[in-house]
């Protein structure tokens, strides 16, 4: 397995260390229960160097992402962070990404799994004089999300995050070393995301548990990170969306420009005007049982009509919730369903929105 320069960290920490898309990664340290609670009350840092980012300039960098992904970064102002689907040829969802616009071009972070995948595929349409570079060898990610968060990143960096909207990014330097610091979280909290040279990992890692102290920060794993992007019904890629999915089906419509040409564009026109056969949608348990991901979704009469994508007994709601696709006849809100638990049927309800409010 690989690992990143903060894993000697997580193992004084006492961190339960699991393999996540061939890194060694931790998974929980106090407790998902007590380290998701801490995000939502007060603020926590995670680990997230396995994540990929590529680097993407030259004349044709504009072009190249606006045919790869399905949103319009011409929209983007240096500055700014845009959410985007890397599209198939059927509008399948090759992975979600995350476009920065840079004075130099884009950097583009990608899902962990998926980094080899992307990159190849994102090289093999790049426009002439076009320049693609896997930067995540050298970079080293973290995030720190919660309530207190912006209190925490400013005492640390000593700067004034005021101005630095959701979904926006600024490059302070820390301790004479450039840092990237953006604004967008993938826990339904106030979140920042830093990225900065492996030699610096430690260093920045320890200020922010030591300076943070006083706002009661924590360690957070992999394990808290999934239940809270699920509380703040965010899809997670292998569960909630694939190649075999559109951004049409799993509510990711926002993020599809369909005046612009793209791979996959006819598909998702087509899909658009016809209307999707099925949705994404989220439900919270009536009867007992925790959801699972797989776990068939029935009619109250009986009949299969779908499967769980993710699910979990929410630490927040202290309540068992799920999201999984639906004919689209079955996914209105405050719609009935069974979810099949080992032996048993379970009743649900579709919801519409977050899970919290």
């Amino acid at each position: 397995m690989k690992t990143t320069p903060l894993t000697a960290r997580h193992r004084a920490l006492g961190a339960k260390m699991v393999d996540y898309a061939g890194f060694e990664m931790p998974v929980q340290y106090s407790g998902l229960v007590d380290e998701h609670l801490t995000v939502r009350s007060k603020v926590g840092i995670f680990d997230l160097t396995h994540m990929g980012e590529f680097e993407l300039t030259g004349p044709g960098a504009l072009d190249t992402i606006n045919m790869v992904a399905s949103n319009d970064a011409s929209t983007l102002q240096v500055g700014e962070i845009q959410y985007t689907c890397l599209t198939n040829e059927r509008g399948g969802i090759i992975d979600d990404i995350l476009v920065y616009r840079t004075e130099q071009g884009f950097l583009l972070v990608v899902n962990a799994a998926n980094t080899a995948k992307d990159y190849a595929w994102i090289e093999q349409h790049l426009k002439p004089a076009t320049q693609l570079v896997d930067r995540s060898p050298e970079l080293t990610l973290i995030a720190i999300q919660g309530p207190k968060s912006a209190a925490l990143v400013e005492e640390v960096l000593d700067l004034s995050v005021a101005d630095l909207k959701n979904y926006t990014f600024m490059e302070p330097s820390y301790k004479g070393v450039n840092v990237l610091l953006s604004r967008t979280g993938y826990t339904g909290e106030d979140g920042f995301e830093l990225y900065f040279p492996n030699s610096f990992a430690e260093e920045l890692w320890d200020a922010f548990l030591n300076q943070g102290e006083k706002y009661g920060v924590k360690p957070i794993g992999l394990g808290a990170r999934d239940t809270l992007r699920l509380e703040a019904r965010m899809p997670l890629y292998g569960n909630d969306i694939d190649e075999d999915t559109t951004p049409l089906e799993a509510g990711l419509g926002r993020f599809v420009k369909l005046q612009k040409d793209f791979i996959g564009r006819e598909v998702l026109l087509k899909q658009k005007e016809e209307g999707v056969q099925r949705k994404l949608v989220a439900f919270t348990m009536v009867d007992k049982g925790i959801p699972r991901q797989g776990y068939p979704i029935l009619t109250l009469d009986g009949q299969q009509i779908g499967a769980v994508t993710s699910g979990t007994h929410s630490p927040s709601l202290d309540h068992p919730i799920g999201m999984g696709y639906v004919p689209v006849d079955s996914a209105k809100p405050e719609t009935e369903i069974q979810v099949q638990i080992r032996k048993k049927l379970a009743r649900a309800k579709i919801i519409k929105g977050r899970f919290l409010t």
